[in-house]
């Protein structure tokens, strides 16, 4: 195999770990109603201002999928809706006591997750990969892969 499919082949291998980790993780710490998708779902809530529509963008889905997500979340008791201060139609969603949780959670096992990578790294090789992925990454939301 060449470099170019080899390299291909481990980020994308990496990747699906990287979620599968962290998703087990959060699931260890009382989260097991969560699916990865969520994980993605609440980075947008959190940062405040997030209707579905919003959502819907932020995750590259139609509105109606985003909207079938949220009811979701709300049932589970991680995500509530408030009213839009300037659109009457509209909703604002937020996360709940236990979305925050879950939020934490998930941001305390991403750094588990990678721990090991750091340590086998050392801190000036994982911080130079770190800032090499940086460069060729996109712009914009990272994205589920549906």
């Amino acid at each position: 195999m060449d470099d170019a499919l080899a390299f291909s082949s481990l980020v994308l291998a990496l990747s699906g770990h990287l979620v599968q980790e962290i998703h087990a993780r959060v699931a260890r710490e009382g989260f097991e109603d969560l699916r990865p998708a969520h994980g993605f779902a609440f980075a947008r809530i959190s940062r405040g201002d997030a209707t579905t529509a919003d959502l819907a963008v932020h995750l590259g889905v139609t509105k109606q999928a985003a909207a079938q997500l949220v009811e979701e979340l709300v049932r589970k008791g991680y995500v509530e809706r408030r009213p839009h201060p300037r659109d009457a139609r509209a909703r604002l969603l937020a996360l709940t006591g236990s979305g925050l949780a879950a939020t934490r959670a998930a941001d305390r096992a991403a750094r588990e997750a990678v721990a090991p990578w750091r340590e086998a790294l050392g801190e000036e090789r994982f911080g130079a990969l770190v800032a090499d992925l940086a460069r060729f990454t996109p712009p914009g939301p990272v994205r589920p892969t549906w």
